[in-house]
Order: C-alpha cells, then sequence, then structure tokens
C-alpha cells in the first residue's frame, strides 16, 4: 500500500461506488491518493442507492485517519438544469435536491456538476434556467459546496467562459454555496493558454470571479489543440497540453493546496503512476 505523506498534494481520481464508500477510500490508499471523485449515481442517470450508515461511518474513519483532503462527487452527466426539456430538467433538480442530501453524510465535501447545455435557447435563457434550478435545491446551511465545472465549449455548452460561471453565480439566491471546479482539458479546449501562460489564466479567473470561489481541479491533459472545443481528455503529458503544463500546475502557489482530481483514460495502475508523477513534479521544485 502507497502511503501518503501530510502536506504532499492532495491528489486522487474517480473511484468506483459499486463497492461502497469504505471500499473507495481503501482503493484511494492503495495507489497512493488522499482525496478520489465518485458518481453519486450512474454517470448516465438512473436512481442513487442510499448508503449504509455503518460503510460511510467507516470511509469517515479512513478519511480523519490518513488526513484525506476534501472529496469531489461528481453529478451524473445526464444532469441538464438548462434543458428545454421539461422532465430532464425536472429530473436535474430532483437528482441534485437527492445528491445534496446524501452527501451530508459526508459533510465538508464539494459536489461538482456540469452547468449544462441551452441546447438553442441561448447563453442567457440557460443561465437563467440553471440559477432558477440552483435556487430550488441549495439550502441555506447545507456543508456542501456546489461546483461549477468550467467547460471546453462544445455544442451549446453553458461555462466554457468564466463570465459565464460568475452570472450563475451572482443570480443564484444562496450563491455562497458555489465554488469553481476548474478542467485543464476544458480550459484549454475552451481557449484559455494555460500552456502559455498559466498565470494569466489564473489572473483573468480572479478578476472575473475572484480565486475564493477556485476550490477544486480536474487534472487532465487533451487530446485537442487549443480553443478546440472538442472535450477529449488524454494522460499527463501525452497531450497537446504537455507535461510542463502539470509541473506548472502542481507548483503554482495559487493551485497547489487544492483537491485535484485526474480523470485521464487509465486504470488504477495508470492512476497510481500519474498520482506518484505529479507528486514528483511538486517535489522536485521544493515544496514537499
Amino acid at each position: 500500500m502507497s502511503e501518503v505523506r501530510h502536506g504532499e498534494l492532495t491528489i486522487g481520481c474517480h473511484l468506483s461506488i459499486a463497492g461502497g464508500f469504505a471500499q473507495m477510500g481503501r482503493t484511494a490508499l492503495g495507489i497512493g491518493a488522499n482525496t478520489f471523485a465518485f458518481f453519486t449515481r450512474s454517470p448516465r442517470g438512473g436512481r442513487a442507492k442510499t448508503p449504509e450508515a455503518s460503510d460511510v461511518s467507516e470511509l469517515l474513519g479512513i478519511l480523519a485517519e490518513n488526513r484525506f483532503g476534501r472529496l469531489v462527487a461528481h453529478a451524473p452527466y445526464t444532469m441538464n438544469l438548462c434543458s428545454a426539456k421539461g422532465r430532464t430538467v425536472e429530473f436535474a433538480r430532483e437528482a441534485m435536491a437527492q445528491d445534496l442530501q446524501l452527501m451530508e453524510g459526508l459533510p465538508g465535501n464539494y459536489y461538482n456538476f456540469h452547468p449544462g447545455s441551452h441546447v438553442g435557447q441561448g447563453v442567457d435563457e440557460g443561465i437563467r434556467l440553471i440559477c432558477e434550478g440552483l435556487d430550488e435545491v441549495l439550502v441555506r446551511g447545507q456543508r456542501t459546496t456546489v461546483l461549477l465545472e468550467t467547460m471546453a465549449g462544445k455544442g451549446s455548452e453553458v461555462g466554457s467562459r468564466f463570465e459565464e460561471l460568475a452570472r450563475i453565480i451572482e443570480g443564484t439566491r444562496e450563491g455562497d454555496l458555489l465554488g469553481v471546479c476548474l478542467d485543464t482539458c476544458h480550459l484549454s479546449d475552451a481557449g484559455y493558454d494555460i500552456a502559455g501562460d498559466l498565470d494569466a489564466v489564473l489572473d483573468e479567473f480572479d478578476r472575473t470571479i475572484g480565486l475564493d470561489r477556485l476550490r477544486a481541479l480536474h487534472v487532465n491533459d487533451s487530446k485537442n489543440p487549443l480553443g478546440s472545443h472538442k472535450d477529449r481528455h488524454e494522460r499527463i503529458g501525452q497531450g497537446t497540453l504537455g507535461l510542463s503544463t502539470f509541473e506548472a500546475v502542481v507548483t503554482n502557489p495559487r493551485l497547489r493546496a487544492l483537491p485535484m482530481i485526474l480523470e485521464t483514460p487509465n486504470e488504477l495502475d495508470g492512476y497510481a503512476r500519474e498520482i506518484s508523477l505529479l507528486r514528483g513534479l511538486a517535489r522536485e521544485d521544493g515544496n514537499n
């Protein structure tokens, strides 16, 4: 079993919930992770299973004993708060409300979702519907921060521009419960040149949204060039972003304390290698 040392990067990957919550914690430890992501239900939708209280309690023990960082749960891909179809919007609101209730059993963690696709209704209407849905499901006093993920701009996706995310946060009644998850692949595919000047992109984020809203990272290389709007992930260092971009990410003082989730095309052994690689890059800079 790989040892996670205190003070290292908070990094992990998506894990399967099929074996239960405690099993995810044990799997994370086995690959050298000290955080992880999981889908609250099938990525394609469907019903969420109510976890056993003993299973959740065992996971909480693992997290505390091994000094895990915050977990980053992920909503299903089919959840679209700004669909043109009423039933799709209704499902999105129902699913998010149920998922946030589940997350209260894992207090203080994150729930990440794709803002949605307006499917021809226009960005303004998409943002209005997203805010309306969030107003319905967010509850003052909840212990889960909901993260808007930066998108690649594929099709009619909302959230590929920082300005759109800022409008959602500002337009939501309980906006204090919202944060942002930056996806490195999505950022580049959306036209933000993190490979060329990461700090300039972070400066723009700070001006538009505020770095206090930045709570997590999805760490992915991209199969496509800057501004392609394609959203196809690649393994770290094997895509158009290159290893130097990820060295800049893990050593950047504005990013290195955030939970980092790998979503690269890998199995567990591949994730273990990438976690080790990124930890090594951080140590070489003298930060660990």
